[in-house]
Formats: structure tokens, C-alpha cells, sequence
């Protein structure tokens, strides 16, 4: 394969097979940290290739990581930035797929926050978020709509409670934005600029939150209640994890 300015290692897309990687000679070490990351070598192609079914967040995630251990040993490396364009969504017959595009990293936006010093510039970060289109909640709401449907798909009794329980999680979630946007308007009436003498951000301690169960846990507390050959049915079942009493769910965000 041709490189431009050949780096010594390029990452790209195949139209059919994916996240592919070239590289500049047959160095035993670009083989080496390729391999490492789950790349293999198609002869016929002269390209590196992911697994088939890699999914599109682990593909970014590998190319990170490889590239990071190239760029430690002294490497130079070029990706293509269409491996960021994640899939689109499947749609119903008739309705027009999502525009693709990169995905936002709220780690990279709380990062944001620790250099910013005007409430506008907050609010534009905010607005990010909650984009209606592309925003982190709109799409977390998406998601676990998703699931819902996933759940229900298996047309049992319990895909069916599970179902419903993620669709009452994602009226939480569209509830968050409302209340997010609420936050958003108050922000943007406040003062415009932090004084010189406030102390970094990351020197304020954050809020204590209340602990609750993890997901893992939960987990555990329901499958003990749960008869299964390895556990008679007429043993005494451990207690489910308490839950607490949800919100009322606001009106449902519009995509």
C-alpha cells in the first residue's frame, strides 16, 4: 500500500472489512503491537484487519491504544479520520437514518470546564449535551430505548417486565435533560465572568452523593431470589437490594 509521508504505521477504513492498518516495512515490532491489539494480517490485501463484528467503539478504542504504544516507542502514525464516523442506526422503511457523526466525549467536556471562566462559554458546553440531535442525553435516551425494545423482542414475561422498567428509566433520562436545561437558562443570566481569585476547579471538593447499589449488585440480590437448580425452591431467599422511590418521569424529549 502507498502511505503518504510514510509513517510507519496508517490506519484507515475498508469500505467492507473495516478498521484496517498498514504498515511502512515489515518491522518485527509494528507486527508485534498490532498483533497485541487483535490486528491480523491478510496476505492478499497486504493490510492489517480487526476481527469481523469488531463493533465501532472498540475499533476507536484499539486504534487509540495501538497508536499510543507507537507513538511511546518513537512511531510516527496517520489514521484516517472517518474511523471517529461511527455506524448509522438502523431505521423503519421509509424513515431517514441519522446524519453520522463523531462521537463526544464527556470526559473531554468536563475537561473543558476546568478552562473556562465565562458562564456563556459554560452554557455552549451545556448546549453540546443536550443538542437534540447529537447530544449525550438524547442519545443515552435512545439507547436505552433501544434496549427496551431488545428486551421485549424476546416476548417473555420477564423480557417484557425489563422492558418496561428501561423504558421508565429512559423517562429519567429525558426528565435529567429537562432539568439540565433548566440549570442551562439559570446559568446564562448569572455573572458573566469567575473572579481572578476563585480557586481552580479542581481544588473544589465535589458534592457527597448517596450510595446506591451498583448494577452489580442488584444483580446478585435478584438471581438470589431466584429458584435455579442449585438452589431448592423452598430455601428462604435473600433480600432484594432496596430501591428507591423514582421520580415522577417529566415529558418525554422529541429526537
Amino acid at each position: 500500500m502507498n502511505l503518504p509521508h510514510e509513517p510507519d504505521v496508517a490506519f484507515g477504513v475498508h469500505p467492507d472489512l473495516g478498521v484496517a492498518a498498514a504498515v511502512a516495512d515489515d518491522r518485527p515490532h509494528l507486527d508485534e503491537v498490532l498483533r497485541k491489539h487483535h490486528f491480523r494480517y491478510r496476505r492478499d490485501l497486504d493490510v492489517y484487519l480487526l476481527p469481523e463484528g469488531t463493533g465501532h467503539n472498540t475499533a476507536v478504542r484499539t486504534v487509540a491504544a495501538a497508536t499510543r504504544e507507537f507513538h511511546d516507542a518513537g512511531l510516527t502514525v496517520a489514521a484516517d479520520p472517518r474511523i471517529m464516523l461511527p455506524p448509522s442506526v438502523p431505521t423503519p422503511d421509509g424513515v431517514a437514518a441519522r446524519t453520522t457523526q463523531p462521537g463526544q466525549s464527556l470526559t473531554a467536556l468536563t475537561g473543558e470546564l476546568h478552562e473556562l471562566r465565562r458562564s456563556a462559554d459554560v452554557v455552549e458546553v451545556l448546549e453540546q449535551i443536550l443538542d437534540e440531535h447529537h447530544g449525550a442525553v438524547g442519545d443515552l435516551e435512545e439507547f436505552i430505548d433501544t434496549a427496551a425494545a431488545w428486551c421485549e423482542r424476546l416476548d417473555t414475561p420477564g423480557g417484557r417486565d425489563l422492558g418496561q422498567h428501561l423504558r421508565t428509566i429512559a423517562h429519567h433520562v429525558a426528565f435529567l435533560g429537562d432539568r439540565l436545561a433548566d440549570a442551562q437558562l439559570d446559568l446564562s443570566v448569572m455573572p458573566d465572568v469567575t473572579p481572578q481569585d476563585a480557586p481552580p476547579l479542581a481544588d473544589v471538593p465535589l458534592p457527597a452523593r448517596h450510595e446506591v447499589p451498583s448494577v452489580a449488585q442488584t444483580a446478585r440480590a435478584r438471581a438470589a431470589v431466584t429458584s435455579s437448580p442449585n438452589r431448592p425452591a423452598g430455601l428462604p431467599a435473600a433480600p432484594e437490594a432496596p430501591r428507591s422511590t423514582p421520580a415522577p418521569p417529566g415529558p418525554r424529549r422529541t429526537r
